[in-house]
């Protein structure tokens, strides 16, 4: 199963850094059959905080996946698994949570919300942070006597994810049709959020499900 959480996280990089990141910029460019496009998606690549959202979504895949796999082997206590369960559950919910909260203000102010809360990495950084904390706290609180953490985790990722994408699209329609120059950023950021932490929820999916048919089989041949 090790080998198998690899290969998924793996093949799950390629599909943020090499698919979801050029979609996010098609979705926002007025004109993505100009050359500026190919130029600046080449520029996008060099900004530091590009790769921010990309190492949550990367890490959290992994972890989630070894998270899975350690708990079908045994090699972690149920205690330090609900822990980081609930640290990287906590962190894409306040990814997702944060993607939401742009697209609406960007529906809602057009692109003066860019102007006045996305104007410096820092204050984005920082509100990320804020959402991290307190989701942490309702994970900890909500998980800290569950059993099966990781499976109910990766539910609330997926049930989060339809949520936040049924707010960014139409967040996403209103801005483009209204033709503003910025708002898209950020209804597009939200709709490949969506989308890459939905993504994300199947891989340790499947996991669980192939090491609960694997449990079965081995009760099975021991009684």
């Amino acid at each position: 199963m090790r080998k198998w959480g690899i290969v998924v996280s793996l093949f799950y990089a390629v599909v943020v850094v090499v698919l979801l990141v050029p979609a996010t910029m098609l979705l926002s460019w007025s004109d993505p059959h100009s050359q500026a496009f190919y130029s600046d998606l080449r520029d996008l690549y060099k900004e530091w905080i590009v790769w921010v959202p990309i190492a949550i979504l990367l890490s959290g895949q992994t972890i989630l996946l070894f998270v899975s796999v350690d708990t079908s082997q045994k090699r972690a206590r149920p205690r330090s698994r609900t822990l980081i369960s609930v640290i990287v559950s906590s962190m894409l919910f306040a990814l997702l949570t944060f993607a939401a909260l742009s697209s609406l203000g960007a529906a809602a102010y057009k692109d003066k919300f860019l102007d006045l809360y996305w104007n410096t990495e820092l204050k984005v950084i920082a509100c990320w942070g804020v959402l991290w904390l307190l989701w942490g706290i309702v994970f900890y609180l909500y998980f800290r006597n569950s059993t099966a953490v990781t499976a109910r985790a990766v539910s609330w990722l997926l049930k989060g994810s339809i949520l936040e994408l049924l707010i960014a699209v139409p967040c996403h329609v209103i801005v483009r049709r209204r033709q503003d120059c910025s708002a898209p950023v950020a209804t597009s950021f939200g709709i490949a959020t969506g989308i890459a932490i939905m993504l994300l929820s199947f891989g340790p999916s499947v996991l669980l499900l192939y090491k609960k048919r694997i449990d079965s089989y081995s009760t099975r041949r021991s009684s």
